[in-house]
């Protein structure tokens, strides 16, 4: 029987034990996937062919559900953070970091939305749409990999 009442924890949900620092370590490397992941989409939707376009908007797809998983553990560590550490500065580097996630996983569903129209000036529409949930994906993995060293000062 699976309970559906409890959140599934992913490898970058923090654990018992975990600090920071490993906890954003992990987080930064997922947001790089999603990065990747955008990058191919936009790629593959600007192609004139149609299985290439179909790739894009698989890809599309699956980076929405690693948007949203990625902004979920990001949640996670938000909370954790904030009731476990008095650490203003992590508090407030982690609550970035949530806000860049929530907009990306808002930009990439926007974006699988308008692809999966059927009309040139939707798919356009998605198309500036996936750019610019890759410019959000680049931020945030940059972000990431930014905390993940006064993380690690502080645990030290």
């Amino acid at each position: 029987m699976n309970d559906t009442s409890m959140p599934s924890r992913t490898a970058a949900t923090p654990r018992p034990g975990d600090d920071a620092s490993q906890a954003l370590r992990r987080l930064g490397s997922r947001a790089h996937q999603l990065r990747a992941a955008l990058r191919a989409a936009d790629h593959y939707n600007g192609q004139d062919q149609a299985d290439a376009r179909n790739t894009g908007s698989w890809l599309t797809s699956s980076a929405v559900t690693l948007a949203e998983d990625l902004a979920a553990d990001i949640d996670s560590l938000a909370r954790s953070v904030k009731e476990g550490s008095g650490d203003t500065a992590l508090q407030q580097s982690v609550a970035a970091v949530r806000v860049r996630a929530h907009q990306l996983n808002a930009s990439a569903r926007a974006a699988d939305h308008f692809l999966d129209q059927d009309n040139h000036e939707d798919r356009d529409t998605g198309s500036w749409l996936i750019a610019g949930a890759l410019a959000l994906a680049e931020k945030l993995a940059a972000e990431l990999d930014d905390s993940v060293a006064p993380a690690r000062k502080l645990a030290a």
